[in-house]
């Protein structure tokens, strides 16, 4: 299994910004994959989640304009809806989510890396 970390991440993030920092000061080689130019696939979606041991629900952006206008929060919707709504709207993915071998982990907070580093 690959030791390389990859942070899949917005830019602008703030929390995006944070899990680099820490990075970068940890000496860590990583890889960076902006999820708005290089998509996500349903493939890599479900591959991340599994390694969070996380169903999709709990990785959306409740905040998001377009979790409202779905109404994601008014009714119900299974796995793989989810994944689909995710996959086509990258806004309502929690970011950043840093991936290391078998592991991932969802950096909110940001201290959720040290899993990774350790």
């Amino acid at each position: 299994m690959s030791n390389k970390i990859t942070v899949y991440e917005k830019p602008t993030c703030s929390k995006c910004r944070e899990v680099d920092k820490i990075l970068r000061e940890s000496g860590s080689e990583y890889e960076k994959i902006n999820y708005y130019v290089q998509p996500l696939n349903e493939k890599k979606l479900r591959e991340l989640l599994k390694k969070m041991n996380m169903p999709a629900r709990q990785l959306l952006r409740t905040t998001e304009s377009i979790y409202k206008e779905l109404q994601l929060g008014k009714r119900e919707a299974d796995e793989d809806e989810l994944i689909q709504l995710m996959v086509k709207h990258p806004d309502l993915i929690q970011r950043p989510i840093v991936e290391k071998g078998s592991k991932a982990v969802l950096g909110r907070p940001v201290e959720n890396i040290r899993e990774i580093l350790d």
